[in-house]
């Protein structure tokens, strides 16, 4: 679950890290109170959508000349101003693709007098197995530029989770930070805190692009982008209130309801398959074969009839299929059960688009003749590679 960046600095500032005061706002009549509550003299106003890159984005309305999404304003009537062509229009990002997303809320946040900008970030280091802390000295720019091109300029200092942020820690990030004076001093709290609130709340990325110095020495939270790990939920439910359902896509969140692994893509050739490898993989074989998959649909390994049933619905309502491949290798899960299902969606909402079915192991001659008997349009395979050549074949005329 991703969440917005006011609200990220709400969850680490309840862990004590320090941010600005800010305010969210989601109407125009919201704007002048907000305003108003800050000291100014300078006040930024950030667009709050679940994409990176604001500062550098551009609305649509507006054309290409027009500012970015994070803008700083220096009178509350300039603030006001931005408010008023920021809120409602459609922020196009690096991140968001040429569609865009539409601003629904902004943060109208307390100006910052910088003197330094950092990178830092804590996450799962896959290949020790250990929460690692990431940081650099060239904040507020692309990290994955950073790393290509000045690679000794990015640190990562893995925490023994026996141990926690221990001195040893601290000393090590203020080194890589080059921290001093104030900045040092306030690290011995800073980083134990953000520790603590990636652990407790089970997120699966902190980053924070950038941690600042400001020119009186003190450390701050100037921008922060939080994900937590969905399979944790169910021990983070004070967590859920953060969720904006209108940053999701409609289907994955029906999706969500049926325990489905949906994540939505660019292509034309919805998928169907038990299992995350075997879905890449499928993934993989469309592309080879020069189509583009529009969907990851994992079902699982114990999906029912029901469920089936709810995920070929939601790869037929999705306007961008001209196909449909499912691929089932019966394991746990038997192939009947996934006929049945795709049998019971079918005669629910129709069948447009060309349907290949490639089916194999458990129950898997029952599987077949339940489709073969129900009277739908359905293409059969042999392996995979056999269904990728069908389907792309059909798509493409």
């Amino acid at each position: 679950m991703n969440i917005h960046e006011y609200q990220a600095k709400e969850v680490l500032a309840s862990f004590g890290a320090p941010v600005a005061k800010g305010v969210a706002i989601t109407s125009a009549d919201e704007a002048d109170s907000a305003i108003a509550s800050l000291p100014g003299p300078v006040w930024v106003v950030k667009s709050q959508i679940h994409a990176g890159g604001r500062g550098k984005g551009r609305f649509k309305e507006l054309g290409d000349d027009a500012k970015g999404g994070v803008r700083v304003s220096f009178s509350p009537e300039e603030a006001r101003a931005n408010v008023d062509e920021m809120l409602g229009n459609t922020l196009v990002t690096k991140q968001t693709g040429p569609a865009g997303k539409q601003v629904n809320r902004l943060y109208i946040e307390d100006g910052a007098d910088i003197a330094r900008e950092l990178y830092c970030s804590v996450l799962v280091n896959r290949e020790t197995g250990k929460v690692s802390f990431v940081a650099s000295t060239e904040g507020g720019m692309d990290i994955e530029t950073v790393a290509e091109e000045t690679p000794d300029k990015i640190h990562t200092i893995d925490v023994e989770p026996s141990q926690g942020v221990t001195a040893e820690t601290v000393q090590a990030l203020v080194q890589a930070f080059e921290l001093e004076g104030q900045a040092a001093s306030q690290a011995e709290d800073l980083f134990p805190a953000l520790y603590r609130a990636f652990t407790e709340t089970d997120m699966s990325l902190l980053e924070i692009n950038p941690l600042v110095v400001l020119k009186d020495g003190a450390l701050r939270v100037l921008d922060a982008k939080v994900s937590f790990d969905d399979n944790a939920s169910f021990r983070q439910e004070g967590l859920q209130k953060y969720r904006d359902l209108t940053e999701e896509d409609e289907k994955e969140i029906e999706a969500s309801k049926h325990d489905l692994a949906y994540v939505a893509l660019d292509g034309d050739i919805g998928c169907m398959v038990n299992g995350a490898g075997l879905a890449m993989a499928t993934m993989d074989i469309i592309k080879l074969y020069g189509a583009e998959p529009a969907n990851f649909l994992d079902v699982g390994g114990g999906a029912s009839k029901e469920k089936v049933t709810a995920a070929f619905k939601i790869i037929t309502a999705d306007p961008a299929v001209k196909g449909i491949l499912v691929n089932i290798f019966g394991g746990i899960m038997r192939c009947d059960v996934i006929a049945e299902g795709v049998v019971a969606a079918v005669k629910e909402v129709g069948l447009k688009v060309p349907l290949v079915v490639r089916l194999e192991g458990t129950k898997v001659d029952e599987g077949k003749a339940i489709l073969n008997e129900s009277g739908l349009d359905v293409v059969a395979a042999d392996d995979l590679d056999d269904a990728a050549q069908k389907i792309v074949k059909a798509v493409k005329g």
